[in-house]
């Protein structure tokens, strides 16, 4: 008779065996990745790229909407970051509508609504059209960004993010690289079929958004099933590894959206990426204007190539960063270095010496565009399933409400102590709280990395 151990010693899979079959799996997880990165970050920087240029276009609109319809200070301020409202009360129900009917449908509506309303900003007469159209724009697109978040998840395991959300984040400089020359340059259009300037940006960037959402429809799967170009192994793989990773995800007592709330985790999401916006839109929506008062002139082309530089130089950071991050299994220290990088280019941004501020300019674009990419390596490693889509949701809703902030807290600050340099400072003061908070954060992800060569 076979004893139980003798038995169990002809039948289990001897460990060269298990070992052959995890090379075998990461093998074509490496291939199945790649292709993925090939096929679908490109589109994908394209939709950020101008889901970012309509959101802050009107930094580069501000002076003219002053001079033509009488747009003051705190109107401005308050218009820019109410977008933030709209886009909050929206973001969870249509990242949960889009985790129920898929990311191709879903996103064609968001895309094609928000150019719509986008395009209708030309339609601003005074301060109620301006205040009600922004709202109106978050309410649009609301749900863009944390459904790529969530789509993201759909395609690659957790050691691939960091290196997928650094190429993805090339959409925000890029888009604040090439988007301010545009808009600038649109302004130049004054006058023609005796429309302003800025009625040629807000129709034409909007119409953008508008053709990128029809071409959503026919470029965007809704996962690796839906695709052709990965082969029935790759996909079966990618969906053990994503499974298996979903499994040690259960937060609470279970897996459902209400045990969501029981996380401390988010809490410290939600703190987090809240200071992190405040910093990031103190940075977006009055670049434009603090290079003109730089270079002592309107803004324009000039001053739109010069806003480009800060964006560029952020384009760099994230490569370097989150590939460093990658590399040595450090994502706490890539947030800490980032958020100190923010708060010290937008000190230093504040100096009177021209050079020296565009390079603190760059220094804190470089700051706020990089700890994004890294910082989303911490909730997707923590949340999965439906639990992932209201979580990306919400902590991109709230933490959003930053952007209202920001704007009012530098036009509070400047007011209050009559000098522009203070409302920098005060959200300066955010990036430095966000590293109070960091450093609460997970010492190394969950995995260990692929090694880059």
């Amino acid at each position: 008779m076979t004893s139980p151990s003798t038995y169990s010693s002809r039948t289990a899979t001897p460990p060269v065996a298990k070992a052959d079959e995890a090379d075998r799996e990461d093998v074509l997880r490496r291939t199945a990745t790649r292709k993925a990165v090939a096929k679908l970050l490109p589109f994908l920087i394209l939709m950020y790229i101008v889901a970012f240029l309509d959101r802050s276009n009107i930094g580069s609109a501000k002076q003219a909407l002053h001079a033509d319809i009488g747009l003051s200070d705190a109107v401005f301020a308050f218009g820019a970051g109410v977008f933030f409202i709209g886009y909050a009360l929206f973001e969870v129900p249509s990242n949960l509508i889009l985790y129920r009917v898929g990311a191709k449908r879903w996103m064609t509506r968001i895309m094609i609504t928000w150019g719509l309303v986008s395009s209708a900003m030309m339609f601003t007469t005074g301060e109620t059209s301006f205040i009600a159209l922004r709202m109106l724009l978050g309410v649009a697109e609301a749900g863009f960004f944390p459904g790529i978040m969530l789509y993201l998840t759909f395609w690659f395991p957790e050691r691939e993010r960091t290196r997928v959300l650094g190429i993805f984040y090339f959409g925000y400089p890029l888009a604040m690289t090439f988007g301010n020359p545009l808009s600038g340059a649109l302004l130049g259009l004054h006058g023609i079929f005796g429309l302003a300037g800025w009625q040629w940006m807000f129709l034409l960037e909007g119409g953008l958004a508008v053709v990128m959402g029809c071409l959503t429809y026919f470029v965007l799967p809704d996962g690796p099933s839906d695709v052709s170009w990965l082969t029935i192994r790759e996909k079966q793989a990618l969906a053990t590894i994503l499974d298996r990773e979903a499994s040690g995800k259960t937060v609470g007592h279970g897996h459902g959206f209400g045990a969501l709330l029981t996380s401390g985790k988010l809490l410290q999401f939600l703190a987090l990426y809240t200071v992190m916006q405040v910093a990031s839109y103190g940075v977006v929506f009055y670049l434009p204007e603090q290079v003109s008062s730089i270079l002592h002139e309107q803004i324009g082309f000039r001053v739109g190539v010069v806003s480009g530089l800060p964006w560029a130089c952020a384009i760099v950071a994230t490569l370097v960063a989150t590939r460093l991050v990658h590399r040595y299994a450090a994502p706490r220290m890539g947030v800490l270095l980032c958020l100190a990088a923010a708060a010290t280019g937008l000190f230093v941004s504040g100096q009177e010496a021209g050079v020296l501020s565009i390079l603190g300019l760059c220094l804190a674009a470089a700051g706020v565009v990089a700890v994004q990419a890294i910082f989303w390596n911490f909730p997707l490693a923590h949340f999965s399933g439906v639990q992932a889509a209201g979580a990306i949701a919400l902590i991109n809703a709230i933490g959003n409400l930053g952007g209202f902030a920001a704007p009012n807290i530098r036009s509070y600050a400047s007011h209050l102590w009559e000098t522009p340099v203070a409302g920098l400072y005060a959200v300066a003061l955010a990036g430095l709280i966000g590293l109070a908070i960091a450093a609460f954060l997970p010492r190394a992800p969950r995995v260990a990395p692929d090694p880059i060569a």
